[in-house]
């Protein structure tokens, strides 16, 4: 019973530090990765992911490669400044959240829609892990959303 009693007290895991790295880095990375999706480069890279995802194949048929891409990375820098303003303003973690986990969500489904996307590697099934990496950053969405509640 006591142990019960310990851990119902005990203090909580999350610090200033933990999010403050944790919000930073997400702002960094989603800056990054948006103004390069201005770049033809990017623009072609991410080409197989988004034509091959049933929710957003249809763009290409509307606007250009380049437009498309154009499109994700002004998502991905209005969610990065989103999450910085939730610095200041607590009410909009809830928005941030939510932009968050639309876009890994997303970022992850291509792992199911991307053809060859697994190989096997000396019997061991292998991805492109720069997409994995969104897990961590779903969870950081996730964590926003619970935060705004409080």
């Amino acid at each position: 019973m006591r142990l019960i009693t310990q851990t119902k007290n005990a203090p909580s895991p999350s610090s200033p530090w933990g999010f403050y790295i944790s919000t930073f880095g997400i702002v960094f990375i989603l800056l990054w990765l948006g103004i390069f999706k201005f770049t033809p480069t990017e623009a072609l890279a991410i080409k197989p992911l988004i034509m091959n995802h049933p929710l957003s194949s249809w763009l290409y048929r509307l606007l250009s490669v380049q437009a498309v891409s154009n499109i994700v990375g002004i998502v991905e820098i209005a969610v990065a400044l989103l999450i910085l303003l939730c610095l200041k303003f607590k009410q909009l973690r809830r928005y941030a959240g939510i932009g968050v986990c639309i876009i890994f969500i997303t970022t992850l489904s291509y792992l199911f829609t991307t053809p060859n996307m697994f190989k096997y590697v000396d019997g061991i099934p292998v991805t492109d892990f720069f997409i994995l990496k969104d897990i961590l950053f779903l969870g950081f969405g996730i964590n926003l959303l619970q935060s705004a509640k409080k």
